[in-house]
């Protein structure tokens, strides 16, 4: 794990960890982007509705915030801790999640693709 700003970078094995552990995966990305694939266990909060749906978010649950490549999640994880919650960025988004092997599928459970 690394650090940029006061946001852990986690790869995804420790991603994937967290989560069977109990931590909340949030995938902050675009709907299409969504619907083509995501991780199994990933829960859908488009970045521009991230602020006002932070009621909705687990309390003292380790957040792992997903993209397609870091950039979004860095930011929504960054504003995350500012409202108090253990929040991580998934260094390389779905990319790399997808590029260690790991299941990338659509919401009816059959393979998906990262766009």
């Amino acid at each position: 794990m690394s650090e940029t700003g006061d946001v852990p970078q986690i790869e995804p094995p420790e991603a994937d960890a967290r989560v069977a552990a109990g931590a909340y995966l949030l995938d902050v990305r675009e709907p299409d982007e969504w619907q083509a694939g995501h991780a199994p266990a990933a829960h859908h909060v488009p970045m521009g509705e991230v602020a006002a749906s932070t009621d909705q978010l687990p309390d003292g649950v380790d957040i792992v915030v997903i993209c397609r490549s870091g950039g979004r999640s860095q930011k929504v994880a960054e504003f995350l801790r500012t409202q108090g919650y253990d929040a991580s960025n998934l260094a390389g988004g779905m990319r790399a999640w997808a590029a260690s092997g790991r299941s990338v599928v659509t919401d009816d459970g059959t393979a998906g693709a990262v766009i």
